[in-house]
């Protein structure tokens, strides 16, 4: 994807992955596509990476072994917290005390192109006003998955959230422009509004200067804040030639108590945002 060979130095690129209950094989197959992925970008920049699990879910001696199957454990920790801390607050522990140039804020149930970090990396290196990057993506089943955003209201949340199918075919075109739908057509960047905390390839030095994430956001909405703050200092831009997989889902499809947090982040977000 690169036009111009990138800004020539030594690089260093921190990694936060926090789990709750997660899938085991998703998560295995998380840590070998980024395995594969670091490898990638180890092939044409200078790269230091640490990764850093982070377990909210009394989930640590699995993710100890997991993580010693991996080509990463060299570079990885695992952080155990003595209870869920909500997905802000995990990522932050590894995200205020970075290091690095870069900071990949990362679900453990996302699968990455191989060449996925080498393209973000080097447009990031390319685009100095460029704070983060978001990628193309696909579910599980190869089906274009939308992860940018533009600023919604609460009737576009609801009807992409809840509606009937009937009913959203009806708004469809509402849901369109919401989702950027159009940028599964291109092949060129895009700058865009909101992007989504499954993947996030930041510049470390902005996401520290915004505070990280904020943690009063246990569950949802906490990647559209951050896409607010780091919007009042550079730019956010999908880059079609960054790709992954995402397995995850709504919160609709996860239950009652998933809807409750959605609900209420959405009440915080809405009354501090407008």
């Amino acid at each position: 994807m690169n036009n111009a060979a990138p800004t020539p130095g030594d690089y260093s690129l921190g990694i936060s992955i926090v789990c709750y209950k997660s899938d085991p094989v998703l998560l295995a197959r998380t840590l070998a596509s980024l395995q594969a992925a670091v490898a990638t970008a180890r092939s044409e920049l200078s790269l230091q990476v640490a990764l850093t699990l982070i377990d909210n879910g009394d989930e640590g001696s699995h993710l100890q072994a997991l993580l010693q199957q991996s080509e990463l454990r060299s570079c990885s920790q695992l952080i155990s917290n003595a209870h869920n801390t909500g997905f802000a607050a995990a990522n932050n522990q590894a995200i205020n005390n970075a290091v690095s140039s870069f900071h990949l804020v990362l679900n453990p149930d996302v699968e990455l192109d191989s060449a996925a970090l080498l393209n973000g990396l080097i447009y990031l290196l390319q685009h100095e006003r460029v704070v983060a990057v978001s990628p193309a993506c696909i579910n599980g089943d190869g089906v274009a998955e939308h992860l940018c955003k533009r600023y919604p209201s609460v009737f576009d949340l609801l009807l992409r959230g809840f509606a009937p199918v009937v009913l959203r075919r009806l708004f469809d075109s509402r849901l369109a422009r919401y989702e950027y739908r159009e940028l599964a057509q291109q092949q060129v960047a895009t700058a865009v509004e909101l992007i989504s905390g499954c993947f996030m390839l930041c510049r470390t030095a902005a996401l520290q200067q915004v505070g990280g994430f904020d943690e009063r956001y246990f569950l949802y909405f906490e990647d559209f804040v951050l896409s607010l703050a780091l919007g009042r200092i550079g730019e956010l831009h999908h880059v079609p030639q960054c790709r992954i997989t995402h397995h995850g889902g709504g919160a609709a499809r996860k239950g009652w108590r998933h809807i409750v947090m959605f609900a209420r982040s959405g009440w915080r977000f809405f009354n501090s945002n407008g």
